[in-house]
């Protein structure tokens, strides 16, 4: 099996490696906006680069994977969709819903593969608590909260085209809880401060922020992210219900210290970044990917879930900026008519 790979920075770079150890995976041909980047990975892993996407195509491979700018996701999952390639693409599709939908409907179109890179999916401790919720272990589910902190902010260039915090951060909660308790969302009310550095309010942006989700079966959801966590990287879930309380992400390397005489210790090696904590889930999603190709399993997670992510980032991006509740559905509705 021959792979492309278009982007080759910190995501791609991690891609490659794990596909290039992949025994059932030939050949990598790597290409970047940047020629000399790819040229150096292709060097280090005994693969080929190729000067721009073109060459993808003409030189020839069996998927694609996208790790390149979000602006350009749309329209590369397109031209894959096209040549009738399965790819494998970062989230999110574009960082609206009209991109998204014309995206989906091109690769739905063209009857081949979209998986979304919504890692969590494939991290020990989700799919845990995922068995916990649908073996009943929990009872009735009454409560989730969910949160993500990161430990600084990103670059300021990457920040102005990321999309905000909703979008680029809390997806991976909002899909994460969907995908944990199998339920949807259907209303959410949201709220952020831009009280920290001013490169947030520059951006349009909110450093830190928090919503109320109300799920189709009556469960509640907080969901609560911030880009200043000064402990560490810090990214958990509880779940609640009526017969049992679990966690995810709570080890010893959870960066939180307890103020109570017997509680644990404060962690002497916190979590640094999502990388590092999730470093086994990313090499899982795609050996996911080789097997999904391979027609060894079904789409773990396609474009419509990664739409139904995005839609309830949509809605506590108007929340926050609008100060109402507001349902993911109403949004969906609107971005259909502007495609009809």
């Amino acid at each position: 099996m021959r792979i492309g790979v278009i982007g080759t920075g910190r995501i791609g770079t991690i891609h490659a490696h794990t596909l290039s150890r992949h025994r059932e995976v030939g050949s990598l041909i790597l290409t970047d906006v940047d020629p000399a980047r790819a040229q150096a990975l292709a060097h280090r892993l005994g693969e080929t680069a190729a000067p721009g996407v073109d060459e993808i195509y003409t030189w020839g491979v069996d998927a694609v994977v996208i790790t390149a700018a979000t602006s350009a996701h749309a329209d590369l999952i397109g031209r894959a969709a096209r040549a009738g390639l399965p790819v494998f693409c970062e989230k999110p599709i574009a960082l609206d819903l009209a991109g998204t939908l014309q995206a989906i409907t091109e690769v739905e179109t063209a009857g081949t593969v979209l998986q979304m890179g919504f890692q969590r999916r494939f991290d020990r401790g989700y799919t845990g608590a995922r068995e916990a919720v649908r073996a009943g272990r929990l009872g009735r589910l009454h409560t989730v909260r969910a949160m993500t902190s990161d430990a600084e902010p990103p670059a300021p260039s990457r920040l102005a085209q990321s999309g905000g915090l909703y979008r680029d951060s809390l997806i991976h909660d909002f899909d994460i809880l969907r995908w944990v308790t199998g339920r949807e969302v259907v209303d959410v009310y949201a709220g952020g401060s831009d009280a920290g550095p001013p490169v947030f309010r520059e951006s349009g942006d909110v450093d830190t922020g928090a919503a109320l989700l109300t799920l189709d079966d009556g469960t509640l959801a907080t969901v609560t992210g911030t880009r200043l966590n000064g402990a560490g990287y810090d990214v958990r879930m509880e779940l609640a219900g009526e017969l049992d309380q679990i966690v995810v992400g709570l080890d010893d390397r959870t960066p939180i210290a307890s103020t109570e005489p017997t509680g644990p210790p404060a962690a002497d090696k916190p979590w640094t970044g999502f990388l590092e904590r999730f470093g086994p889930a990313y090499e899982a999603e795609l050996v996911a990917f080789v097997e999904v190709v391979r027609g060894e399993r079904p789409n773990p997670c396609d474009g419509r879930e990664a739409l139904r992510a995005l839609l309830i980032a949509e809605a506590c991006e108007r929340s926050r900026r609008e100060r109402r509740p507001v349902r993911p559905t109403e949004l969906l509705s609107s971005a259909t008519e502007a495609l009809a």
